[in-house]
């Protein structure tokens, strides 16, 4: 067997950034997880200095230490897709964790329906046995919907049976199938 070999992430090279604002940064830090810790770091900050005001010694961590942490291991490569920083993979199964996804049907030709979705309960399958057994149970129960595993779902019909049978048919059947006059047709085109 043979196998192939991608080269591509040798030659990647990622922009670094030597200085800030004055501050020597050694080695230096990855212009995009400087962006990436900048934006989360005013995405969580900002709201938090508007509806609790400044920091104090008790919550600076609060305030500073998530957008940190995120930052940091949400830009490392991701083992399970080489390509994609840890922050992608968590994002795409946080968002198919609430919002579901839209099935294919027939290579896209037709939309699915809102019953062709898988529903939230069987999405969040083996993740919610703990969270339905606490307190918070009747919560989660009414978050993820009844449990409806043995019903058809709504616009989808009764199994159709298929029992298929192979026949083989003589040049007899064909004519016959075809008509005469189809055949007779076919035959002159040969002389």
């Amino acid at each position: 067997m043979r196998r192939g070999h991608t080269y591509t992430r040798q030659f990647r090279i990622d922009p670094k950034q030597h200085e800030l604002l004055g501050l020597d940064l050694g080695e230096g830090a990855p212009r995009r997880a400087l962006v990436l810790g900048f934006t989360l770091f005013v995405a969580w900050t900002g709201p938090l200095l508007l509806i609790f005001g400044l920091p104090n010694e008790l919550t600076f961590t609060a305030y500073f230490l998530p957008p940190i942490i995120t930052a940091v291991y949400g830009t490392q490569r991701s083992v399970k897709v080489e390509q994609r920083w840890n922050i992608t993979n968590w994002a795409l199964s946080a968002r198919y964790l609430v919002l579901g996804h839209r099935p294919i049907i027939c290579g896209g030709r037709r939309a699915a329906t809102r019953s062709e979705w898988l529903p939230r309960r069987a999405r969040w399958a083996g993740r919610t046995d703990t969270l339905l057994a606490s307190p918070l149970g009747p919560l989660v129960e009414r978050f993820l919907g009844e449990d409806d595993e043995d019903t058809v779902p709504a616009g989808a019909g009764d199994p159709i049976r298929l029992a298929a049978q192979a026949r083989l048919y003589g040049p007899d059947a064909v004519v016959k199938a075809y008509g005469r006059k189809a055949m007779q047709h076919h035959q002159g085109d040969k002389t």
